[in-house]
């Protein structure tokens, strides 16, 4: 699926930089956007929830990527989280 904001040159160019890197390279780049991904959704949080501390933040944020079934399994004691 093509980014709508990428004209089709573009997008040509970054599927070439991306199969000329190394699989190092690659999951480093991942886990970098990983990480940009994780901030912005803490910074999110914060703005919604100003009272919360870090690990409320940190909790809501994992109720956000893994869902609310899975969350409530895995942190009972965290109900009144919202992301």
């Amino acid at each position: 699926m093509r980014p709508l904001d990428t004209s089709p040159e573009a997008e040509r160019v970054q599927i070439e930089i991306f199969r000329a890197m190394s699989l190092e390279q690659r999951l480093h780049i991942s886990f970098e956007l990983n990480q940009t991904c994780q901030n912005l959704a803490s910074v999110g949080v914060r703005l919604r929830h100003p009272d919360y501390d870090d690990e409320k933040i940190r909790l809501a944020v994992i109720r956000m990527e893994i869902g609310d079934e899975l969350f409530l399994k895995a942190y009972p004691h965290a109900r009144d989280v919202l992301p």
